[in-house]
């Protein structure tokens, strides 16, 4: 069992609450109010910013090469792949780099931002793999569940998106992502230890659930 796991089976109430939210759903089937997308992913932009951050935040916390290029990694998928990705959508709504940028933060965005850079800040490597995994494993686990469900066709107007986190590509890095964290795990964690780990871990799948929420309450 790969500590991720350990940790989606021992917070499954908040993990489910996060991966089949209502948020989710809707973008499954299409059925999303254009406005509640349109807000989720201004503000995803603004929070994969800060993200970015704590993934850079993880080359100086590392201590080998190794855990610094992939660190590394995570950031450039952020700035060369993700950032693109809603630009593009974005800009199919008639919105430039500048109106996405100067955007103000809503509330549930500064939380889980500022949350993922403090546990990285206030603790190691390992804190701050806890605090960005739900964020980058569930992705890939909503994306590909939402593709092996038959959402991904061209009439459903989310199936960019869909096709973005389901495709080989993004579940490699969150594949990575998790052997990543089990060997910084294998050189730290201890059971004394693992309460803290846990307990990060589900701060930030009730701050995923927040996020999905903002989207559901700007569609009114």
């Amino acid at each position: 069992m790969t500590l991720i796991d350990r940790l989606k089976a021992d917070a499954a109430p908040q993990w489910a609450a996060y991966t089949r939210h209502s948020f989710v759903e809707q973008l499954g089937d299409g059925s999303l109010a254009p406005s509640g997308f349109q807000h989720y992913l201004v503000q995803d932009y603004l929070f994969l910013i800060q993200f970015a951050r704590a993934y850079a935040l993880g080359i100086y916390k590392s201590h080998s090469l190794t855990d610094m290029r992939t660190s590394l990694e995570g950031v450039k998928a952020i700035l060369d792949v993700e950032l693109d990705l809603h630009l593009e959508l974005c800009g199919s709504w008639g919105m430039s780099r500048a109106d996405i940028e100067n955007a103000p933060e809503d509330t549930p965005t500064m939380a889980y931002t500022r949350f993922v850079l403090d546990a990285g800040m206030a603790g190691d490597l390992l804190d701050l793999q806890a605090a960005l995994a739900p964020c980058v494993v569930g992705y890939a686990e909503i994306g590909a569940g939402l593709t092996a469900a038959g959402r991904d066709t061209a009439s459903n107007p989310y199936h960019r998106w869909i096709r973005e986190y389901a495709g080989e590509p993004y579940q490699l890095l969150a594949g990575e992502f998790v052997g990543w964290m089990d060997v910084t795990a294998n050189e730290v964690l201890t059971e004394a230890r693992y309460k803290r780990v846990l307990s990060l871990f589900e701060k930030a799948c009730r701050l995923e659930i927040d996020f999905w929420q903002m989207g559901l309450d700007a569609a009114g």
